[in-house]
């Protein structure tokens, strides 16, 4: 490490409680690195040093690849200045996940050597002189801690606001709307935060990946006997979450009569298991989301009307990615998916003619798409400089005879559940109709994309149905075909 890194580097070690032996192990590690080597044995102890000598890093030292115990006083420092590390002696993702989600700098596993410890000062360095962390640089100031929603534009920032003005209230059940990958899930996890906090669960299920009685079992739960193969009782996702948050993907694709059951929840709350007789306390905040015209939906009697207006108190709704207010989050989404992307790296860019061409597109899937076209360029560019040849950005153009019919044909088609149909088969022919590729370059899961081909009609190519008839036909609309006459 270089001489100037080690003059500025004044270090407080800190190790969770009764851990003395790791705390002089990496201290005594740190002496010969750091110019001044703090050891505090707990929070309060690194909080007392932290006033007194302004450190310039906090190294929390973990035994293992982490704890709760760690997690904690990485909360604890959160208020300091000086940011937090987190030294692990067994690489954990999970546990990467956690600390960083409370607000550490960073997560290294491993022994402490001379170069570890000076990519921790260059990055420290860094953020000291301007350069802030992607992760920084990326969220507003309204964002909360260990959600990254994405962007600064006004769209998010009023959508933050109301986040936590909901978050605040007492509003319960909650309802978020907008068109698929606008990030519907990463709002209902801004509304745990400020409402919750992260000692409670956060517990999320996608109804349209499964069908009506799995469903109601998952939700519910069950008591042995209940049904063929109930051999145990199973506690439900309604009583898994406690005081905590159940989040309710996709609720339109719910079934009419568990909709009505969901209904009595929501106004007696309080609920029982499939086969059972004692009514359970629901603690929970209800928070469901969906990317369809819920209030459409439920005029033409295909949601229930009484359960979206118990649902819509107070609609969170996000603006999509080509809407003005938001398109300025473009830049910096692109921005935080190459820094935060495992493919990425440092040196991860994208020139102004590629910067310009995702700007300029309408991101019919919004975020989601934009992360997998980026996925894919770094793929292409591995890891360095990203042109507009790497982006391989898809576009639905009009037809060019009969212009006048096409735009008319557009217009009369211009809906979400075109737009998603239409993305949802161009990743089918990119992956050559292999559904769980499909669905991992769509950022979904593979009984999701299968109701949603369900939904939709969409058949492969090759289907036993249709033979080789047009993608996307329905068994009802294929041709039969007809016998030759015996005359020719």
């Amino acid at each position: 490490m270089e001489q100037g890194a080690k003059a500025m580097l004044g270090c407080v070690v800190v190790t969770g409680p009764r851990d003395a032996q790791r705390l002089t192990e990496v201290a005594d590690a740190l002496e010969p690195l750091a110019r001044q080597v703090f050891r505090a044995e707990d929070t309060q102890a690194a909080l007392a040093c932290a006033r007194a000598e302004r450190p310039d890093l906090f190294l929390v030292a973990e035994r293992g690849a982490g704890s709760a115990g760690g997690v904690e006083v990485v909360i604890g420092l959160s208020t300091c200045e000086a940011p937090v590390v987190v030294l692990a002696e067994q690489p954990s993702v999970d546990w990467a996940v956690q600390y960083v989600r409370h607000g550490a700098y960073d997560y290294v596993a491993g022994d402490l050597d001379e170069d570890m410890l000076g990519r921790l000062v260059t990055g420290i360095r860094g953020c000291g002189d301007g350069g802030d962390d992607a992760r920084d640089h990326c969220f507003c100031d309204e964002c909360p801690a260990g959600v990254p929603f994405v962007g600064r534009s006004e769209a998010t920032v009023k959508v933050l606001e109301t986040i936590r003005l909901v978050a605040e209230s007492r509003c319960n059940p909650i309802l978020i709307v907008g068109e698929t990958g606008t990030g519907k899930e990463l709002a209902a996890r801004a509304v745990h935060a400020w409402r919750c906090g992260d000692p409670e669960q956060f517990v999320a299920v996608n109804c349209a990946a499964l069908t009506a009685t799995l469903l109601e079992s998952e939700l519910f739960g069950h008591v042995k006997g209940a049904f063929t193969g109930a051999d145990r009782d199973k506690a439900g996702l309604f009583e898994l979450a406690g005081r905590g948050t159940l989040f309710l993907d996709e609720i339109s694709e719910m079934s009419p009569e568990l909709q009505a059951k969901l209904l009595r929840v929501l106004q007696e709350r309080s609920f029982r298991k499939v086969g059972g007789t004692r009514d359970i306390a629901c603690e929970a905040t209800i928070i469901a989301s969906s990317n369809r015209d819920l209030l459409a939906a439920s005029r033409s009697a295909k949601f229930r009307q009484d359960l979206y207006y118990r649902l819509a108190v107070f609609p969170i709704r996000l603006a999509p990615l080509r809407d003005p207010s938001r398109r300025s989050d473009i830049s910096m989404l692109a921005e935080y998916f190459l820094r935060t992307s495992s493919l990425g790296g440092p040196e991860a860019s994208l020139t102004p003619e590629a910067e310009g061409e995702l700007t300029g597109h309408t991101w019919p899937g919004n975020v989601r798409e934009l992360r997998n076209v980026l996925e894919r360029a770094l793929l292409l560019a591995r890891g360095g400089q990203i042109t507009p040849q790497e982006l391989r950005i898809e576009r639905v153009d009009a037809a060019p005879a009969d212009s006048a019919r096409a735009s008319a044909a557009k217009k009369k088609d211009f809906s979400l559940e075109t737009a998603e149909r239409e993305f949802i088969i161009r990743a089918l022919r990119e992956t050559g109709w292999q559904r769980t590729r499909a669905a991992a370059l769509l950022g979904i899961t593979r009984a999701t994309l299968h109701a949603k081909l369900k939904r939709y009609g969409i058949q492969p190519p090759d289907s036993a149905h249709c033979g080789r008839g047009q993608v996307g036909e329905s068994s009802g609309a294929c041709r039969r075909r007809q016998p030759q006459r015996a005359d020719k």
